[in-house]
């Protein structure tokens, strides 16, 4: 099952129809399923492309002036387009579902004994699901066991505060009460744990009474499709406006109104720039499955955009820089003894561990407590079993903001209880009442552990003997066993990925709830520069103008609470930076709305979280970032590519179909040539450059700058360079081919091949930027390899053949004109590679008058 209301966080004070048109306003994946498009209206759309309707237009025209053939060869050739347009928007479809596919809303349930993480729309009646802090409920289910149990189910009612759920039989109740024993689809499980069993999925949830209104929900449009569409629409009105002119002119100079209006198609055919939104799509979708390729999944196509512009690069430790495999290396006592863990434990390190896996979940999921119980289960001696093993866990007392530390209650009333909890050391020492000379005595040992890179825990145990459970954790009077040193291994990739970044100015820094001498360790061997430490505490105290000032060179914050996080992400945008941020938790959501690039954790991280984010990484690798920084980069860099080529090459098309009815001379191209230019054009812009590797060095240069155009100053003047040149070459040949005793239809046969060659040669040039056409060549490219031997055989077919020959207008060419066409291409090639460093000067210039903030 799939419910569209699981795809975003809910705002907060709208109805639910307002939560619901929010929650579907961006991205991929926010797309609801009702709206993925079939094949029949993937054609419709097309069958509605201006283009087609020109081609179809011509067609009619050349049956009108009695050209049966002609006729016939552009319908066929408007088939092809919409048969070229329905595969690749179909292949983009499918790669977009693909994503939606990947990136539902996931389940932790139980089948046959063991816990499955599976898509939110294969949980199915009857299956066991776990919940904890932080989940979407993927269907509606009632409890089987709940440990402090709150929901917000503000997306169905409308009211945002939490509701307490308790165990007991399934009700028909409706959402919203107090202490019923039903969770519902959609809602967020905001405190404890439970496990429920599914009861309704799909139309038959509480959420599906209202999921048919999520269908009609419209996107918010990216900043490249506003960019392209004014774009577009801009060429569009010029080129409606020279066509109109154009079947005025050639009426009232040469007197034939259907011969002006297939001259006026010509002319639009040509000016149109209808590859500009498909080449969009087709890059924006492609580039989501290409990230995708390397275990990353792009929630919002604006990430693609902003990932180039990346200049500050916030990450947390755990899991990210390292491998979240956590074992314990190191125990000491509350005496300050010390005992590395080896292949037995002395009898006073045992008691610290016993305590260390009763303060954890039974069945843990959390690697610090999977690595308490492989401990202790590893010092089993003859005919002991686990602790708490047969014993009642009455009530767990779950870490908070304020007390970061956890206490489980194990026993019965009237018979006593066992309590132990675990947490930070300094919120264990609260707990524990330790004076100020205990105090600085952990301290000490807290610093000696962490300077090695450990992550370090405090343990510590409590018997009580009321009758009834206090409400706090802090009302029993805890006796500290000691520490326990964690160690989380540096994942191998971080070191290099580090190095990249800072190659490519991009600033990485660690955010951390840990201990800050753990935070340096890992920091130093990670390669981060420098050694300052900014702890919660410490900002908590700060303003935002002296935070402001912190982050301009802080490299490490630890001990920072998530809710710190947004302040620490809104100070570095205040400074320009562009800023890509981590984050698994709930409360992390908003610091990841809040940073141009969300980047949540796939593995661990929570339903919340990853809808909150622009990205979701599967595997939780810091080197997963940076290489979707490359992707992101890489794609860019294509689309550019592809849209200056575009541009570039409607100028000779545009020109040469102009310049007969300017000049007064035999009309050159009609709508059939400027079909058949299309056909090449289509697939080079979305295929060639979408296939094309990244530039040498593309992780060695700054970002690029946010604010900077798709088509930038540079940009365009290449591209009209590149056209006019084009346009320079074939006019001189269709002028002067002439006067050495050519007909007109060789004329005419000899500039179409010249024109040809010429954007191959487009093609060779504009696939690199930064270098020369030796590289580009060293670089493969499938498609190209595909692409080209298809257009040099239909130009042959073009050329040779008669029937093509006569169906074109073209007659045939002596040897010696033949080698025209391909010198014109060698012509073009060598001048633009000569001209090539010189806009690459003109390019370096405009982002020196423009920098970017790399280090805020």
């Amino acid at each position: 099952m799939d419910h569209p209301a699981d795809l975003a966080l809910r705002p907060q004070g709208l109805t639910s129809a307002e939560a619901a048109s929010r929650l579907a306003s961006e991205g991929f994946n926010e797309l609801p399923r009702a709206r993925r498009r079939s094949s029949l209206r993937i054609v419709f759309d097309v069958l509605r492309e201006p283009m087609l309707a020109l081609l179809v237009a011509g067609g009619v025209v050349y049956f009108l002036l009695g050209n049966h053939q002609e006729a016939v060869i552009l319908l066929v050739f408007a088939s092809l387009s919409v048969g070229i347009t329905v595969v690749q928007e179909a292949r983009t479809e499918r790669v977009l579902d693909a994503l939606r596919d990947l990136t539902s809303p996931r389940a932790l349930v139980i089948r046959q004994g063991e816990r499955l993480r599976i898509a939110g729309r294969e949980v199915a009646r009857g299956d066991v699901i776990v919940l904890s802090e932080g989940d979407r409920v993927p269907a509606d289910a009632a409890l089987l066991s709940a440990q402090d149990l709150s929901a917000d189910e503000s997306l169905l009612t409308g009211e945002a505060v939490p509701v307490r759920k308790t165990v007991g039989p399934a009700t028909d109740a409706r959402p919203g009460g107090e202490d019923q024993p039903m969770v519902y689809s959609g809602s967020l499980i905001v405190r404890g744990t439970a496990l429920a069993t599914v009861t309704a999925t799909g139309p038959a949830s509480e959420i599906g009474r209202i999921g048919s209104s999520l269908g009609q929900l419209e996107t918010e449009t990216p900043h490249l499709q506003l960019q392209m569409r004014k774009l577009v629409i801009v060429f569009a009105a010029v080129g409606a406006a020279v066509s109109l002119a154009v079947v005025i002119l050639y009426a009232l100079l040469r007197g034939g109104w259907l011969e002006g209006v297939l001259a006026g198609i010509a002319v639009g055919m040509s000016m149109l720039p209808e590859e500009f939104p498909m080449v969009l799509a087709v890059f924006m979708a492609m580039g989501a499955w290409r990230i995708s390729k390397v275990r990353v999944l792009t929630r919002r196509a604006s990430a693609i955009e902003t990932l180039g512009a990346a200049s500050v690069l916030c990450t947390d430790k755990t899991g990210t820089l390292t491998e979240n495999r956590m074992t314990i290396s190191e125990l000491c006592l509350a005496d300050g003894r010390v005992a590395k863990v080896g292949a037995t434990l002395p009898a006073g390190f045992r008691e610290l561990v016993a305590a260390g896996v009763m303060a954890s979940a039974p069945d843990p999921f959390d690697p610090m407590e999977k690595a308490f119980h492989a401990l202790a289960k590893a010092d089993l001696r003859t005919g002991e079993t686990l602790p708490g093993t047969g014993q009642n866990l009455s009530r767990s007392y779950a870490l908070s903001p304020d007390l970061l530390a956890m206490s489980q209650v194990w026993g019965a009333p009237g018979k006593g209880w066992q309590v132990a909890a675990k947490g930070a050391p300094e919120a264990i020492a609260v707990l524990c009442r330790l004076d100020a000379t205990a105090r600085a005595a952990l301290t000490v040992q807290v610093d000696q552990m962490a300077g090695a890179g450990l992550r370090v825990l405090a343990v510590a145990e409590a018997a009580f003997r009321g009758e009834s459970l206090p409400k706090s954790q802090c009302d029993f009077g805890f006796r500290l066993l000691g520490l326990v040193g964690l160690a989380d291994p540096l994942r191998a990739s971080v070191p290099e990925a580090v190095a990249q970044c800072r190659s490519a100015g991009i600033r990485v820094i660690m955010i951390t709830g840990d201990y800050p001498a753990t935070a340096q360790a890992i920091a130093a061997d990670a390669g981060l520069q420098g050694d300052r430490v900014t702890t919660g505490p410490e900002l908590a105290e700060m303003a935002d103008a002296d935070l402001a000032t912190a982050v301009k060179d802080a490299t490490i914050f630890a001990r920072i609470m998530p809710e710190q996080k947004l302040r620490i992400v809104l100070a570095l945008k205040a400074a320009g930076a562009v800023v890509a941020m981590t984050g698994d938790g709930v409360n992390d959501a908003p610091s990841l709305k809040a940073a141009d690039i969300g980047v949540a954790m796939g593995g661990r991280g929570t339903d919340v979280a990853r809808e909150a984010a622009s990205i979701v990484l599967l595997d939780d690798d810091f080197g997963s970032i940076v290489t979707t920084v490359r992707l992101g980069r890489r794609i860019y860099d294509n689309l550019r590519k592809a849209m200056s080529f575009i541009l570039a090459v409607h100028v000779p098309i545009a020109g040469l179909a102009l310049m007969p009815l300017l000049f007064g001379m035999p009309i050159l191209f009609g709508p059939v040539h400027i079909a058949f230019l299309e056909m090449v054009i289509d697939p080079v812009c979305s295929l060639v450059f979408e296939a094309e590797t990244e530039e040498d060095g593309i992780m060695s240069r700054p970002p690029r700058p946010p604010e900077e155009p798709l088509f930038s100053g540079p940009t365009v003047l290449w591209s009209l360079l590149q056209g006019v040149l084009v346009l320079g070459v074939t006019a001189t040949i269709f002028a002067l081919a002439p006067g050495y005793g050519l007909s007109s239809d060789q004329v005419r046969g000899m500039t179409f091949a010249a024109l040809v060659i010429s954007i191959v040669a487009l093609i060779l040039v504009d696939r690199s930027m930064s270098s020369s056409i030796l590289t580009a060549i060293s670089r493969p490219n499938p498609a190209l390899a595909v692409v080209l031997p298809i257009v040099g055989s239909l130009l042959a077919v073009t050329l040779f053949w008669q029937p093509a020959l006569d169906l074109f207008g073209f007659a045939a060419l002596e040897p010696v004109f033949l080698a025209v066409p391909p010198l014109a291409g060698l012509a073009v090639l060598m001048a633009l590679e000569l001209l090539k460093p010189l806009w690459r000067r003109a390019q370096r210039g405009a982002a020196v008058a423009t920098p970017v903030t790399a280090a805020v």
